[in-house]
């Protein structure tokens, strides 16, 4: 899944919401000198995110209705639509507006900005600039998101050529989407129940 699922499935406590967001920026074991324990439990749930979501049949399903060579990249294009997905519908899987939470989300990145590596502090200025992830629910943002990913790979791919592909599954990928992001939320607030008795005993 991609920044807004993150975010979201993280909950109310802004210290996983934050660890969500540094996700993808934190490599290797995150050092707890440098973050405190609640922005590590929340990268260890991204990274649990991150595996649940790649093994699960509805998202293998997804991935399947892709044509060769996007297949190939099909975790990357399905983070991207399924952020797509949950935006376009966002106040009924969340119950607030998307520009509120949006707002928030960019607020407390900014509050933390000392804590943010360099990759995510120009990303955080990429989210200011196209005012993500709100954007992410309007197609001309998911397609230039697109773009960017696929300059900056290290290897040729069809990546920022995908957003018509994507189009002309439309419906079987939000099919898919629907089935499988109700138990995302599940597993994902398992981890933190999980996570939180362990802590406590």
């Amino acid at each position: 899944m991609n920044h807004l699922a993150h975010a979201l499935l993280a909950g109310d406590d802004d210290g996983l919401r934050l660890g969500g967001m540094l996700g993808d920026f934190v490599h290797g074991k995150p050092d707890p000198a440098r973050f405190p324990p609640r922005v590590i439990d929340g990268i260890r749930l991204h990274r649990a995110i991150d595996v649940y979501t790649d093994a699960h049949p509805e998202v293998a399903e997804a991935r399947r209705l892709l044509p060769s060579p996007y297949r190939r990249f099909g975790g990357i294009l399905l983070d991207m639509w399924f952020d797509h997905e949950l935006a376009r519908d966002f106040a009924r899987w969340s119950g607030e507006p998307l520009a509120a939470y949006s707002d928030r989300l960019r607020a407390l990145l900014q509050e933390h900005h000392e804590l943010l590596p360099d990759g995510l502090r120009r990303f955080l200025v990429y989210m200011e600039a196209h005012d993500l992830p709100a954007g992410y629910a309007e197609r001309v943002e998911i397609e230039r998101a697109l773009r960017g990913v696929s300059a900056r790979l290290s290897r040729a791919n069809p990546v920022g050529e995908a957003m018509p592909v994507l189009l002309g599954f439309e419906q079987p990928l939000r099919v898919h989407f629907e089935a499988f992001f109700p138990q995302l939320r599940a597993f994902a607030a398992d981890w933190v129940a999980n996570r939180e008795t362990s802590e406590s005993g």
